[in-house]
């Protein structure tokens, strides 16, 4: 039996006999590996060293390609190069040529040129002495003859010539006047407003008769109180329940009426109470007044207007220009305007606003000085309305030049509302003065025999002499009258200047 360290020993050896044969065993395979493995990437080595050949070959077959296509192409370009050689060679030659050529025909041209000089100085020379000739022949100098040959000729042709511009203006005129009527027409035919002229004076109704003597108070203290402060007289006559304000302002008149109504609905009057009730119907009337002007620019269609241009539209209803409401008027103006323009092809909007507040200087033009005209561009330009209004409202009298096109139309818009029947009024002395002046300023011209103001001085038919006068000069004066005219005398709407030349021939056969 054996021990336990002989198993011991036993067991150990037969481990190391194990490890011994697997690391020979592993010996083996590794060498048996290792050679399969050498094998192998040396038969890989050869193969790519084959295919490394091979790409080789094709490589130089490729480049010796190469090579004998850019010989071939190198040989081509040289050729084309020699060729386009040639050719700059020969063009060479023909611009040598050609400026030889060139340079024999300078010097002939020069030649010439020195011929031609000649010449002309020859000639001038011997022109200078045939006028000289001329004139000694003739006993006039060159620019004494110019000047009769000048005067033959217009005298000769100068009643030609008038005709001709006689017709020329007359069927332009015509053309003119024909669309311009078209189109005046068809706006006051669109707009149909019935126009009343404003009074001085205002009639207040009263509920019974002791209350004028309220008003009229002790000793006249109440009525002169009223007067003091609104400014308008009282008129209390025998016309039953009923009295008179008078006062050429209508702003005043409206004031004293409301606080008028105010104190008699009241029943209290006295200094006191009519000072307070004076404050209110001021108050009372910025508020109408506010409201009048806006309902004018609704009405017109102009919605973003200032606050206080509104204000002094508003104002506008109660001032008076020859009898016509002013607002009423500018209203009118600025729907005349705005269908004339739309007619036209213009702006509608910027007729229509420069013909609503053309007059808007009347507003205050009894408070500042200055005409309402300039007083009304500074209104403007102070509250920011665009150039183009006050471009289009500036020129109506003609204080201002038409920068615009609808500076003629607000212009034309104005004088149809203010020249139409009943739209104004005016005293008869105003009248016959403007028609006196009309007289005295066409007599002054040479030549005019007689005048007469016409058609309610609307219309001057001017007789000349005929024998200071001919046609053409009939048509000059006719002008020059207008103009003057024009600057010198006051007038609404235009004023037509008609020259009439008589010549009568009278002869009897016996």
């Amino acid at each position: 039996m054996f021990t336990n360290s002989g198993v011991w020993l036993i067991g150990a050896l037969g481990i190391l006999i194990g490890l011994a044969a697997g690391y020979y065993l592993r010996q083996r395979f590794a060498l048996r590996l290792k050679d399969s493995t050498e094998r192998k990437a040396q038969k890989e080595l050869e193969e790519a060293r084959e295919k490394v050949k091979t790409i080789v070959l094709e490589a130089q077959d490729k480049a010796a390609s190469i090579l004998v296509d850019i010989q071939k192409e190198e040989k081509e370009r040289k050729q084309e190069l020699r060729r386009l050689e040639e050719r700059l060679l020969k063009k060479e030659d023909l611009l040598e040529s050609e400026r030889r050529d060139l340079a024999g025909e300078s010097e002939r041209n020069k030649a010439e040129l020195e011929k031609l000089t000649s010449l002309e100085t020859e000639a001038r020379a011997a022109q200078e002495r045939a006028v000289k000739e001329l004139e000694k022949v003739a006993g006039l100098s060159k620019e004494e003859a110019k000047a009769r040959l000048y005067k033959e000729l217009e005298e000769e042709s100068r009643e030609d010539l008038g005709r001709k511009l006689a017709f020329l203006e007359r069927e332009e005129r015509d053309k003119i006047e024909k669309k311009s009527v078209e189109i005046i027409t068809s706006a006051i035919q669109r707009y149909a407003r019935s126009s009343v002229s404003d009074v001085t004076t205002s009639v207040v109704n009263l509920p019974d008769e002791e209350i004028k003597g309220k008003i009229i108070g002790r000793e006249g203290r109440n009525i002169r109180a009223f007067e003091r402060l609104t400014g308008v007289e009282v008129i209390i006559d025998e016309t039953p329940e009923s009295l008179l304000l008078s006062s050429f302002d209508p702003m005043r008149r409206e004031l004293a009426k409301i606080a008028l109504e105010k104190l008699i609905k009241d029943g209290r009057i006295q200094p006191a109470k009519i000072e307070e009730k004076v404050e209110e119907a001021r108050e009372e009337l910025d508020a109408r007044v506010r409201k009048i002007g806006e309902e004018a620019a609704y009405e017109v269609g102009i919605l973003d207007l200032p606050k206080e241009i509104i204000q002094l539209l508003g104002r506008l209803n109660y001032r008076t220009s020859y009898g016509q409401n002013v607002l009423t008027h500018s209203v009118e103006v600025a729907h005349i305007a705005g269908m004339m323009a739309g007619e036209l092809g213009l702006n509608v909007d910027v007729a229509k606003r420069g013909a609503l507040v053309h007059d808007i200087g009347k507003a205050i033009d009894h408070e500042v000085e200055g005409t309402h005209v300039e007083l009304g561009r500074k209104l403007l330009k102070k509250y920011n309305i665009a150039e183009s209004v006050i471009q289009a409202m500036e020129a109506h009298h003609d204080e201002y030049p038409f920068a615009t096109p609808e500076s003629y139309v607000v212009a034309a818009a104005d004088a149809i509302s203010a020249a139409r029947p009943g739209a104004r009024r005016d005293t008869l002395e105003k009248y016959l003065r403007r028609l006196e002046e009309i007289e005295k300023v066409v007599n002054g011209f040479e030549g005019v025999k007689q005048s007469y103001a016409v058609a309610a001085g609307r219309e001057v038919r001017v007789f000349v002499t005929p024998e200071k006068i001919d046609d053409f000069g009939a048509l000059r004066l006719a002008k020059d009258i207008a103009a003057k005219i024009q600057s010198e005398v006051q007038y609404p709407g235009e004023i037509k200047v008609t020259v009439i030349r008589e010549v009568k021939a009278v002869e009897y056969a016996r």
